[in-house]
């Protein structure tokens, strides 16, 4: 169902009414009045003839029309009586002010089942419950009891920006940061609860709203991941912006989380990982992210991770390099010949490498400037260019950069140390004025590297939502790392040993060491003796998963009897482990040797849904936690990336004259990981390989273990069929 009559409603009811301006039946009203809504507005109570303005109706059922939406000031347990009077008589969406239902324990869980369930059978939309309400300022249409529309400027501009969070105080906070900014605002969101319109949801509205550019997200909790990443990817479709605070990233900031919204706070590196494969703009506070959404209406100019600074400064200079590079911003050298072009007017004791030091001379011919900023526009060694000036130097400036700007269509970003009469002007040329050095990087580490997401992914800007196209690709790209050429694999009966594992594992291109079992200590011995090298023994067993902890694995074991000895201690230590523990045998095979051992694994996310791992492998993944994540499918090239993610990649790249790792093979066997668990879907739960040996680069990979774990619930569901 829509949410045009939650978010553009063109009548409202508000029930509960009040005509005093300072409680949470009254300020909506007043607001509405104020700033001169053009919709109908049918106050509800019983108490007034007239507030604000509009004739007062004792109940709902008296309205002259039906509005497009109620808005609800009255108590939690009242709720759902209300919604089933509003339905009964045409209205097809609500705002439920209300707290006291799931955030509050048993009672108000049962309180908001009880509307889940009307909503469902009724089809009706609530936004909330325990939410402050919602604003479209491009028609004022105020259903959000928030004191912040009567102290922040009332924008003229038709809105781009609009505010979805998780919390009404957050919206109210940024919402202020984003005015103080001048920036026309859309949408303002809180979702409260969330008991039957999600965070999701609202962005997938707001990523179709034609008067929405950029959203400012707060969440505590993604419930659909799906449809959160189908709105995500209309987003880059559009060259719309994501900017997201995400909540609750340490233990005690996850229990304040469920304490307030009832949500459980997800993996946050899943999180992490879902926001950079999708290009949101991971933020930190929320002045940076105002200060992310005044760049990103500049986004239609070229701009990326390669930053040119000018100064007037030395040191200032190289506060600005090392602060970019810590935000992981790049600042190459200019190359010879624009070097050599700034020399001309730079004394010897200013740098002309990058940052550019003008220095104080600068003053002395205002003119050269002109040629600073023209070089520095057209040079290919820069995707940005920052200046850093005292206010009187910038006003000195002003007319040159803007005509810089208006002729070329590279970012240009000030840092006004002073008050410089120009901001307004240079603003409204297309350069991006901050008054903080501190504020500036903040903000333009992300959006720069979402910028360069944005052109490493094609995708190009549009006004409107016509571009279905650039998606689709990226679902064709995706889907065709899953195609194997091959028939399909079953997957093995769950829970299955290792062997089944292997082969299960092998069939998407896996490359599977030989390995042999053995039934019987004769056998090991047997074996052992053919082979004639040392030996790893390892139990083989569906129903134990961790091997070493049970004593079921045994390495650089040499000769027959060693071989018979260790078959008879493997099957000793699993007994004594796990005495009823079903053993298939003991799995044989020539001790491997290798640059490093990784993990690389793929599990189910309760919120994004499949994803895979890379880490350090065997005990190291628990000691150092150096993970990287991704959500699946993934292409060969993004699984390169992801390992470069990881800082133990120095190990696979030749650390200290060390041989490099075949980093290659190992992009690929992630590959086959991911698509060996799409094509177990629903079965499979959960796919390891811990460690997969990494040998020198052009000698592959090796499985060293592998385990396939199973949905229960799935498997439990087609055991009964």
């Amino acid at each position: 169902m829509s949410l045009e009559p939650l978010l553009n409603p063109r009548s409202i009811a508000m029930i509960g009414a009040s005509d005093n301006a300072g409680r949470i039946g009254g300020m909506p009203l007043e607001l509405l009045s104020h700033f001169g809504f053009a919709g109908e507005v049918y106050p509800v109570n019983p108490k007034y003839a007239e507030v604000f303005g509009y004739r007062c109706y004792a109940q709902v059922e008296d309205l002259p029309a039906v509005p497009d939406l109620a808005v609800l000031a009255i108590g939690a347990r009242d709720v759902t009586a209300m919604l089933r009077r509003c339905h009964a008589v045409g209205i097809r969406a609500a705002v439920v002010y209300a707290a006291g239902f799931a955030e509050e324990g048993a009672a108000g869980l049962l309180l908001q089942q009880e509307l889940v369930q009307f909503c469902r059978e009724s089809g009706m939309q609530v936004a909330g419950p325990n939410c402050m309400g919602l604003a479209n300022l491009n028609t004022r249409a105020f259903t959000a009891f928030a004191a912040i529309f009567k102290t922040a400027s009332m924008q003229s501009d038709t809105g781009c920006v609009s505010v979805l969070t998780q919390s009404g105080n957050v919206c109210s906070a940024l919402y202020g940061l984003v005015r103080a900014r001048d920036l026309p605002v859309s949408h303002f969101i809180n979702t409260g609860n969330e008991a039957t319109v999600d965070f999701a949801q609202y962005l997938a509205y707001l990523a179709e709203d034609s008067h929405t550019e950029i959203v400012l997200g707060y969440v505590e909790q993604i419930r659909d991941g799906r449809r959160f990443i189908d709105a995500c990817r209309r987003f880059q479709a559009q060259g719309k912006v994501l900017v997201v605070l995400k909540a609750g990233v340490t233990d005690k900031g996850a229990v304040a989380v469920q304490s307030h919204t009832s949500a459980l706070a997800g993996d946050q590196k899943i999180y992490e990982a879902a926001f950079r494969d999708l290009n949101v703009i991971a933020a930190d506070d929320f002045a940076q992210m105002a200060n992310i959404a005044m760049l990103a209406r500049l986004r239609h100019r070229t701009a990326g991770a390669r930053i040119g600074v000018v100064t007037m400064s030395g040191a200032l200079g190289a506060i600005l390099t090392d602060r970019f590079i810590q935000a992981g911003l790049q600042l190459p050298d200019l190359p010879v010949d624009v070097q050599t072009q700034l020399r001309q007017g730079i004394p010897a004791y200013g740098m002309v490498g990058n940052p550019v030091d003008v220095t104080g001379n600068i003053v002395n011919d205002p003119q050269f400037i002109v040629q600073v900023l023209q070089a520095l526009a057209v040079t290919p060694a820069l995707d940005t260019v920052v200046i850093n000036a005292p206010g009187y130097m910038l006003d000195r400036m002003a007319q040159p950069l803007i005509d810089v700007v208006k002729k070329y269509p590279r970012l240009f970003v000030a840092i006004d140390t002073g008050n410089a009469s120009c901001r307004e002007a240079l603003r409204d040329a297309g350069v991006a004025v901050f008054d903080d050095l501190g504020h500036a990087v903040r903000a333009l580490g992300p959006f720069l590297t979402w910028q360069e997401r944005r052109g490493q992914r094609g995708a190009t800007v549009h006004d409107t939502c016509d571009d279905h196209g650039w998606v689709e690709a990226q679902s064709m790209d995706r889907q065709a790392s899953l195609a194997s050429g091959q028939a399909p694999i079953d997957v093995p009966r769950l829970p299955c040993h290792e062997g089944d594992a292997r082969r299960y594992l092998a069939g998407f291109g896996l490359p599977d060491p030989d390995v042999c079992i053995a039934g019987t200590r004769e056998e090991a011995a047997a074996l052992a003796d053919q082979l004639g090298v040392p030996l790893a023994m390892k139990v083989v067993s569906a129903d134990l998963a961790h091997k070493t902890e049970a004593g079921g694995v045994l390495l650089n074991i040499k000769g027959a009897k060693a071989a018979a000895q260790a078959y008879e201690q493997i099957l000793q230590n699993c007994h004594n482990y796990q005495p009823g523990a079903a053993i298939a045998g003991v799995m044989i095979s020539p001790m491997q040797q290798g640059v490093a051992e990784l993990l690389v694994g793929a599990t189910r996310d309760p919120v994004f849904g499949p994803v895979l791992t890379v880490a350090l492998g065997g005990i190291m993944t628990e000691i150092y936690h150096d993970t990287a994540h991704a959500l699946l499918p993934v292409t060969h090239s993004e699984a390169v990336q992801l390992l470069r993610s990881l800082k133990a990649f120095a190990l696979l790249d030749g650390f200290r004259g060390q041989p490099s790792a075949d980093v290659d093979a190992v992009a690929q066997a992630m590959v086959a990981v991911g698509n060996a668990f799409m094509a177990g879907q629903p079965l499979l739960d959960q796919i390891e390989i811990n460690p997969l040996l990494v040998r020198q680069a052009g000698s592959g990979v090796a499985m060293l273990d592998a385990l396939l774990l199973a949905d229960t619930v799935v498997q439990a569901s087609v055991l009964q069929e």
